[in-house]
């Protein structure tokens, strides 16, 4: 069967990218959308460079989607120029999956890349990602749920993996005080101050996060820094919706040094309305978000490098571990942790969590 691979022109195309995913899942409610304004602010220029691309049959019905996008940063941290590829869906049908990706390598030898990587939305610190395992369990905001064909159409087109890692997911039932013993005698000793987040002051916050942020991930393979526009980008509605007890952050005297990030857990609320963060659905969510809380979501944590060894991160999860049992939360989530950070996995096996789901990148190299 022949296809076709073309960018995304008017609001037909759009409709159908932004739509393709309920042909592909149906309504499983493991699968949780990407934001539809998200994909609209791409395809306005919001974020430049970034392409949407659908895969047709001889019929013209879309049987994939994908997006393209280049990052020089991301080119320097691996050595090599790649080309990028997120939003990333395809039917299980002959033909389709080889078609897209041997589409998405052409768009990249013919940009003089060296290989094809994704999927990204749009670096892997960010989100994307193709799992693996625990296909039985049910995905959650900024992470990924896919069926048991994808990584095997990834792999039989001659993609490798990268950067493997797992999800996990952690009973709060563990004592916090027990499970994360600390000297509090430390805290005035060390000049220690415990901050939280503040709905009213988050956008005053973010630089202090970005700064940690960018200084504890650094050392990582994948990782690239995050500018103050990408970071308001990726929390853009965010604040209303935060739960203050859940964003803590510390301070030794008055320098921030360790920080953790989580959120509620609304992604049965975005798979109700497919994804669409509209103005009205954010109001009937923000009037409703009280039934979200049983789940929360770790986003991410991080302790600066010359932080890093004094149990200052045991310190904001003893913190964290209260709060979530006061707040009434009965699982903690976390996105991804690479299987070569084992110090990170630690915190979520002390609280007795288990993987949820493995979880990889994929990369194709151009000979």
């Amino acid at each position: 069967m022949s296809f076709s691979f073309t960018a995304v022109e008017g609001r037909r195309d759009l409709r159908e990218f932004i739509g393709f995913t309920r042909r592909v899942y149906g309504r499983d409610a493991r699968y949780v959308p990407a934001m539809a304004q998200q994909i609209l602010g791409w395809r306005s220029g919001e974020v430049p460079g970034v392409r949407l691309h659908l895969l047709r049959d001889a019929r013209g019905d879309v049987v994939a989607r994908t997006t393209l996008h280049t990052d020089a940063d991301f080119d320097a941290k691996l050595g090599k120029r790649v080309q990028l590829f997120g939003l990333t869906e395809f039917l299980d049908e002959d033909g389709v999956p080889e078609a897209l990706f041997d589409a998405v390598c052409a768009a990249g030898r013919a940009a003089g890349r060296d290989a094809a990587f994704g999927p990204v939305s749009l670096l892997p610190n960010q989100s994307g990602g193709v799992i693996t395992s625990g296909y039985e369990e049910r995905g959650f905001i900024d992470s990924a749920w896919n069926h048991p064909y994808y990584p095997r159409a990834y792999e039989a087109s001659g993609f490798t993996r990268r950067f493997e890692s797992d999800t996990w997911i952690c009973p709060t039932t563990a004592d916090p005080d027990t499970t994360f013993a600390f000297d509090d005698a430390r805290i005035a000793a060390e000049g220690l101050v415990l901050h939280r987040g503040d709905k009213k002051r988050f956008r005053e916050q973010l630089p202090v996060l970005r700064e940690m942020l960018n200084d504890s991930f650094a050392q990582l393979g994948y990782y690239t820094d995050i500018s103050a526009e990408q970071l308001d980008r990726q929390t853009d509605g965010l604040a209303y919706l935060i739960d203050e007890s859940l964003l803590l952050y510390l301070t030794k005297a008055g320098r921030p040094v360790a920080f953790v990030l989580c959120v509620p857990d609304i992604s049965e609320y975005i798979c109700k309305v497919g994804g669409d963060l509209n103005l009205r659905n954010q109001v009937r969510l923000l009037l409703t978000r009280s039934r979200y809380r049983r789940d929360a979501v770790l986003i991410i944590k991080g302790t600066v490098p010359d932080a890093q060894g004094h149990g200052y991160m045991r310190l904001l999860s003893r913190e964290l571990q209260r709060n979530l049992r006061a707040g009434g939360y009965e699982f903690l989530r976390s996105t991804y942790v690479e299987r070569t950070n084992p110090g990170s996995a630690a915190q979520y096996e002390a609280m007795g969590g288990r993987p949820l789901h493995g979880y990889t990148f994929y990369e194709k190299e151009f000979h």
